[in-house]
């Protein structure tokens, strides 16, 4: 097994074991506190350019299958794992993680004390890293790190959306049409839509409006995605259309951000973030709290107790996080749009937010008797 170092941005430094491919790679060094799910995490397009620590111990024992991705591949840029399952051990299973990582060219490193790295990112903040099993000597693997590309700036979108416009269609009896703008969406999305009878029509991220409108969508849909939402000046002028229009807007993580940014809200990096399955939120429209599945290192700037008057009217904060008080939900009171900041499509993750779908069609057709 060749060596491998973890360097990050302010020198500290940990040594282990390639996992995956050998080779060197750099980005973000982020933390994932979901048990389960890893292969999710790691097709989810919001993870592009960054590299996952798990802090679950043990990864790889289910392996890895053909159903359970997220998009078309391994999106992360590294993977940090403290104890790799020697073989996997699951009726579902097609593959080992590892040679999946290395067949995809993800370099990761292992035996590390992921406790520990976790630990300082907590205290110190998310920041940048590198991983190489080809070069050891951490001088020189930090020299590329703190050359190596921030999150802050970063407009990553072009990068994981689709390239032409494709469909998912509803399961059973068409009801409504949904235009969305694939910012890097997960499947589960359109699934979790298809079982309420919603055809999703998926738009690169550079669509226009007349894009979006062809399709004569009852509602209009901005998908999770990777990077700083202060560079999306395109996705947020093309929400502001969508409300110019009346058309119901749904926003998820980074379409949450987005529309946060077109109704006049600032965003703001996080310290380390909110990633994994564990998440306490509270829908304050409901009082319930919620425990949800998160991926964000970005959130939006809003006042959490009063409305706020914007160009498109009043607008409220519908759902906080009850770790740390952090915007996770707006909510238009004079325009049919609303967002949560986390996933309620939940892959991996719990199903308590589910009902956000449910919301989105009632916002579509309040009487339920369309179809």
């Amino acid at each position: 097994m060749s060596k491998a170092v973890l360097v990050l941005e302010d020198g500290r430094t940990f040594y282990g074991t390639a996992y995956g491919a050998v080779g060197e790679t750099f980005g973000e060094a982020v933390f994932t506190t979901g048990m389960t799910g890893y292969q999710e995490t790691l097709t989810d397009p919001s993870y592009h350019r960054q590299v996952v620590v798990q802090t679950a111990p043990q990864i790889g024992n289910t392996g890895v299958n053909a159903e359970d991705d997220e998009s078309d591949k391994i999106w992360v840029a590294g993977y940090v794992v403290r104890d790799p399952a020697r073989r996997p051990s699951n009726w579902r299973a097609t593959g080992d993680l590892g040679e999946r990582l290395a067949a995809e060219g993800v370099v990761g490193i292992s035996g590390i004390d992921t406790r520990a790295l976790t630990r300082h990112l907590r205290s110190r903040g998310a920041m940048r890293v590198g991983v190489s099993s080809v070069d050891l000597d951490p001088a020189s693997v930090l020299s590329r790190v703190v050359q190596s590309p921030a999150m802050m700036g970063a407009d990553l979108s072009a990068s994981v959306t689709t390239p032409s416009r494709y469909t998912v269609d509803a399961l059973g009896e068409h009801r409504y049409t949904v235009a969305a703008l694939d910012l890097g969406i997960k499947r589960n999305v359109s699934r979790r839509l298809a079982a309420r009878g919603v055809t999703t029509h998926i738009f690169p991220a550079s669509a226009s409006i007349d894009d979006l409108l062809a399709v004569s969508p009852d509602a209009v849909f901005f998908s999770p995605g990777p990077g700083d939402p202060a560079t999306a000046d395109g996705p947020v002028a093309l929400a502001r259309e969508v409300m110019r229009r009346r058309v119901p807007l749904f926003g998820i993580c980074f379409g949450s951000q987005i529309l946060g940014r077109a109704l006049g809200f600032g965003t703001f990096k996080l310290g380390y973030g909110h990633r994994g399955i564990n998440q306490p939120v509270l829908d304050k429209t409901t009082g319930k709290v919620e425990v949800t599945s998160h991926n964000h290192g970005f959130a939006v700037d809003a006042p959490l107790d009063t409305a706020i008057d914007t160009d498109f009217g009043g607008v409220e904060v519908s759902h906080v996080c009850l770790n740390d008080n952090v915007v996770e939900g707006l909510r238009g009171l004079d325009v049919p749009a609303f967002t949560v900041q986390y996933h309620p499509e939940a892959a991996a993750g719990p199903h308590d937010a589910d009902y956000l779908f449910d919301r989105f069609v009632s916002l579509v057709d309040p009487s339920g008797k369309k179809g």
